[in-house]
């Protein structure tokens, strides 16, 4: 096994000096410094400067101005810019892909499918929405004293400068998701990314300018979210926040841009389960459960991490299970081969570390993994634990990471009770060969989303965000335009 060799357009690229990305200018920060760390190795890949609070300050001024021009032009031409950003982000896939690899430790092959392959689709497919964002014509019941007649209209209006606050885990996919669905509204935006992940973004807004977008709509600023948050929430031209990330940000964030009377959609995580009905075969539970809980090293927000398998099959599942993980070819992220990368970050490294040495010390049975791999890097063991007790810690908690929780039930409709129970309800997943009792099941689960014999996948025409503690509002298919346009209501006596 070997890594594939860095084009010379990525290596030119980290060896330049970042910061961030302002009126379609490359802005050189003057905060901290910040190391980019590749977390296959742990060693640094390049550094940026981040961004002075007068500097986010300045993105929002930028905004704001550009905001004021691109809402006035046709519809159809900003589809036209997001199809053209679109087809270059194709042009520079393996470009692109290989950044993204370096600083979030994604494999290769998904770095090109979802981050890559999955931008373009959602770029396509929110540009399709220019011409099509609507209001509509009303019947208006005032009388008449004198003859004069009376009618009504709605239209939908953007709603202004977008602060989007993108998580590590799919750095350029789900900026594309909250940059797309603002500007073909007519918002503009300001990026704030996770400082694990903060250059593919900064190429990103290079490659819009190259595409033709005006100074201003796209501006990226980068820098720890403590300092710039607060500031840029704070900011008066900002009137919507989007935000990605674990619930405790979410809340906080939530709580700041409420106060102020801000717009704010929340895609929060929770503790996503999966239940496997006993008409499925052990194989069938297995394949479910790794594609449910162990793609990308399990750091997906709808990720399952609670699996509900039937009391007298699982011995068996478990067992299984552990063949197939430990048979998993762990290694670098840009070798081809490799199925599981590092984690993200050292932080999520000793998070999950924590998590799992509570559930050792609660009594929970680690039926495989459950370590840090040995060598450089932030390698973490796939790993399945048979919880004690619903009342467990990792029942409850997020782990982000490789690492199921498994329960046995004896009565599925009790297990359903038990995972509504959850204050969470971002996503869950119902697999059975019954698709009658799968869909009942599936209208009963408390939760954003829920997946029949599939777990995960999204497409864009669907809209897509949480329940209960797991967010508020939606992005994708036709929902994202409430989020960020106005309803205006136009009366009209003649």
């Amino acid at each position: 096994m070997s890594a594939i060799p860095l084009l010379p357009e990525v290596k030119a690229f980290l060896a330049r000096e970042h910061g961030n990305y302002i009126d379609n200018t490359s802005v050189a920060g003057s905060g901290v410094i910040f190391e980019v760390i590749n977390p296959a190795t742990g060693e640094s890949v390049a550094t940026f400067n981040a961004a002075s609070q007068q500097q986010a300050q300045h993105a929002l001024d930028s905004a704001h101005k550009a905001f004021m021009t691109w809402r006035e032009m046709p519809t159809l031409q900003r589809g036209s810019l997001l199809l053209k950003l679109a087809d270059k982000l194709a042009e520079k896939r393996e470009e692109l892909a290989q950044i993204e690899t370096l600083c979030s430790g994604k494999t290769i092959q998904l770095s090109r499918l979802l981050e890559l392959d999955q931008s373009v689709t959602f770029l396509r497919y929110f540009a399709g929405w220019a011409g099509k964002i609507n209001g509509e014509t009303l019947d208006v019941s005032l009388p008449s004293f004198a003859g004069e007649k009376y009618t009504a209209f709605t239209r939908r209006q953007p709603v202004g400068v977008v602060v989007a606050i993108v998580p590590w885990n799919f750095s350029i996919m789900i900026a594309v998701w909250k940059i797309a669905a603002a500007l073909v509204c007519g918002c503009s935006v300001v990026v704030k990314p996770s400082e694990y992940t903060p250059l593919t973004l900064l190429r990103l807004a290079e490659l819009a300018t190259e595409c033709g977008f005006p100074p201003g709509v796209i501006n990226v600023v980068n820098g720890a979210g403590s300092e710039l948050g607060p500031v840029l929430i704070g900011h008066e031209a900002c009137a919507k926040v989007s935000f990605t990330g674990s619930v405790a940000t979410g809340n906080a964030v939530n709580r700041t841009a409420t106060a102020q009377g801000k717009r704010v959609t929340l895609e929060l995580g929770g503790k996503n389960a999966a239940l496997f009905l006993n008409d499925l075969s052990v194989t069938e539970m297995v394949n479910g459960i790794m594609e449910a809980g162990y793609l990308n090293q399990g750091q997906i927000c709808a990720a399952a991490e609670c699996f509900w398998l039937p009391a007298d099959k699982i011995d068996a599942v478990l067992a299984e299970l552990k063949v197939r993980l430990n048979s998993t070819v762990i290694g670098s992220p840009l070798d081809e081969t490799t199925a599981m990368g590092p984690l993200a970050n050292l932080a999520q490294l000793e998070k999950i570390t924590q998590l799992v040495a509570t559930a050792r010390d609660e009594g929970d049975e680690i039926i495989c993994g459950g370590e840090v791999l040995s060598g450089g890097g932030y390698f973490y063991q796939p790993t399945a634990i048979r919880v004690a007790s619903v009342d467990s810690t990792l029942m409850k908690e997020e782990t982000f990471g490789p690492v199921g929780s498994f329960i046995a039930y004896e009565d599925a409709e009790q297990a359903l009770q038990c995972i509504n129970a959850s204050p969470y309800g971002l996503a869950a997943s119902v697999w059975s060969r019954n698709i009658s009792l799968a869909l009942r099941f599936s209208e009963r689960l408390e939760a954003g989303i829920v997946w029949v014999n599939m777990h995960t996948f999204l497409d864009p025409a669907v809209p897509f965000g949480g329940s209960k503690g797991s967010g508020i509002g939606r992005e994708f298919g036709s929902a994202f335009i409430e989020d960020y346009t106005e309803l205006k209501s136009i009366m009209i006596r003649y």
